[in-house]
This record gives structure tokens, sequence and C-alpha cells, in this order.
């Protein structure tokens, strides 16, 4: 449990490192999102991501713009629901290998990275729409929810390409036997 509390705290920590840009901001979350899933485990990684949702919706400032219950009307809530199936997806896939080959773990983290992003552009593009009022396209919303945001999110999977087979190696939850 030590673990799902601290990446609950990373994904957190990982808001507060952030590049503004309209609508959605690139922070290091999806990061955090991404190694829970390979160290974690799906059901631990999701735990984590939900842990840190509702820590948020509490009161606590930790999502990019701050944190409370009115957070749910945020444009850029669908992500934070999007962490959780994108946790438990990369650690469904990944947590019974005892070694992730490249291809493999890529073919993984984009379907885990669009599980992130398919409730994150639906939620911004209802948001804009209903709740801002503002007349916004489907494809618009695809661009500054998706297409923005995208080359971040491929460096930030870059970089779990690069050392994710390594922590997945020797950290991974399920290499230990515990439940999870």
């Amino acid at each position: 449990m030590s673990l799902v509390a601290l990446f609950a705290a990373l994904s957190g920590i990982g808001a507060f490192v952030r590049v503004p840009i309209p609508y959605v901001p690139l922070t290091l979350q999806t990061l955090m999102v991404m190694f829970s899933g390979l160290i974690l485990g799906g059901r631990l990684a999701a735990l984590s991501q939900l842990v840190y949702v509702l820590v948020g919706l509490m009161g606590i400032p930790i999502f990019a713009h701050g944190g409370g219950p009115g957070y749910v009307l945020q444009p850029t809530f669908g992500y934070l629901l999007g962490f959780i199936l994108g946790a438990y997806v990369i650690g469904h896939f990944t947590e019974r290998r005892d070694q992730l080959k490249r291809s493999f773990l890529l073919l993984v983290l984009l379907v885990g990275t669009m599980a992130i992003y398919l409730p994150g552009v639906t939620v911004l593009y209802f948001n804009l729409n209903l709740i801002q009022e503002k007349a916004v396209s489907l494809s618009t919303a695809v661009k500054i929810g998706f297409l923005v945001p995208l080359p971040g999110g491929l460096i930030k999977m870059a970089v779990v390409l690069y050392l994710g087979p390594v922590l997945h190696q020797r950290f991974r939850l399920s290499k230990f036997n515990l439940p999870g």
C-alpha cells in the first residue's frame, strides 16, 4: 500500500511540473501513470491513481489547476479519469511478464495513452460546449486535447521505453508474489 500512496504522491508532484498551454497543460502526470502501471500492476496502479484523484477532489490542490469537488467541472477532469484507466491498462498488460521487449512496451504505452486521452478529450469537448458554452467542434477538441500535447506525450513514452524494461524487471510487485 505504501507504493500505491507513493505513486499517488508522484502523480501529484507531476502536476506541478508543467508547461502551460491552453486547456491541457503538459505535465509529468502521465509519466507517473505509465511508471505506476509498470511497477504496481493493473489493479494497484489504478488504485494509486484513484487515490490521487480522490485526494484532489477532497480539496488538496494537487491537480494541475488546483483541487476540490468543483474540479469535476474543469475541462481537464476527463484526463484524471483517464489516468485511472491508463494505469490499469499498462499494468494489466505488463504485470505478468518477466521481461518487456520494447516493441511490446511501445504498443502497451500507446494503448494506455489512448486510454488516458479518450476520456480526456471527451470530457474536454463536452465541457467546452456545455459548461463553458463555447462552440467547439470535435475535431478542434481532438486538436487541443490530443494533438497539441502529443509531442510531450511522445517524449514521456520515449523515457518509459528507455527506463521501463529495467525498472519493470527490478521493481515490479508481481515479481515478489504480493497480492494485487
